[in-house]
């Protein structure tokens, strides 16, 4: 399988000065949150946010290089998505993230929330000095979709009742939101048709939607090890995921199981066995490849280039994660 980061060859360079700039972005008045954001962008992640923002301004700047306000944009992007990343991880209790320990774990929870906070207040100065209101407007959408999407989650945990179009609108503000608006902002900052700009964002939403499917899907098909949590961690938490709600329609026994919160030993792993024999996960197999490919086809209104060939590339190296 290929690996994230080839994909992003026409970036490559452009990522690597991100990497740089994402340290000085944040500055060093405070020096446990320096230190925080430190560790944060130190550890890496495949940054494929960033990756697509600067794609999409490659593949819509052919005759000229993409301008200062375009490598911002992939920062403010990549600074947004890991301030939700610092909240997450407090919500969640978890301990380690992309291999190294979490904020919280090293820091205190208390450090970890204003961290998280400091990020999202430095993205937006940053994005305000951009001076392009649409764009403003976009990028501050996205911190509102991320919050409703943490409190919808929370409010709909263990609930049997809740419609895959429920978990599609969660996890379209938790994830699709940010690379959609950001995508579409490099757009509006290329200066291209309006058309353009809205394909620009529905491949964004679509790929969101089917990264986050997969991604779901792993939390059952992958191991500990490659996660970096334990299997099943999203269903133990009441998070009921694309796999868990297919499985639903054809295990009722499942729900009984998720109805007591998995409080009788042995539940936990019944109920995995359950959505391992039913179609569930097939089922949200189809689904992510539905998306990637509706993600694909809005990239039709773009020029043949590298950067183009790449964000088709990167949409179906996502669903290549499940094989």
């Amino acid at each position: 399988m290929t690996p994230a980061t080839s994909l992003f060859t026409p970036v490559e360079t452009d990522l690597q000065l991100l990497a740089d700039n994402l340290k000085q972005l944040v500055g060093n008045r405070h020096p446990i949150l320096f230190a925080a954001a430190e560790h944060l962008f130190g550890a890496g992640g495949k940054r494929i946010r960033p990756a697509i923002v600067l794609l999409m301004s490659r593949a819509t700047m052919l005759e000229q290089d993409i301008t200062p306000r375009h490598r911002r944009l992939a920062e403010i992007t990549e600074m947004i998505h890991t301030a939700s990343l610092v909240h997450d991880d407090v919500l969640d209790e978890s301990d380690v993230r992309r291999g190294v320990p979490t904020v919280h774990s090293l820091f205190g929870n208390r450090i970890a929330i204003l961290a998280g906070d400091f990020l999202f207040a430095q993205s937006s100065w940053y994005l305000a000095n951009l001076d392009n209101l649409e764009v403003v407007k976009l990028l501050s959408e996205v911190i509102m979709d991320l919050a409703t999407g943490e409190i919808q989650q929370g409010l709909n945990r263990f609930d049997v009742g809740i419609s895959i179009e429920t978990y599609l609108q969660k996890s379209y503000y938790k994830t699709a939101s940010l690379i959609a608006n950001s995508s579409k902002a490099a757009g509006l900052l290329s200066e291209v048709s309006r058309e353009t700009v809205e394909h620009m964002y529905s491949y964004g939403r679509h790929f969101g939607i089917a990264f986050q499917i997969v991604d779901d899907i792993l939390d059952f098909t992958s191991t500990t090890d490659a996660l970096g949590k334990p299997v099943g961690s999203d269903l133990k938490s009441g998070n009921l995921t694309a796999p868990v709600l297919f499985a639903l329609a054809q295990k009722p026994s499942l729900e009984v199981l998720i109805d007591r919160e998995f409080a009788q030993d042995g539940d936990l792993e019944q109920a995995l066995e359950l959505i391992q024999d039913s179609e569930g996960i097939q089922q949200a197999r189809e689904l992510a490849a539905d998306h990637a490919k509706l993600a694909i086809e809005h990239l039709a209104v773009l020029p043949a280039s590298e950067s183009h060939q790449a964000l088709i590339n990167i949409a179906e190296y996502t669903l290549s994660r499940l094989y």
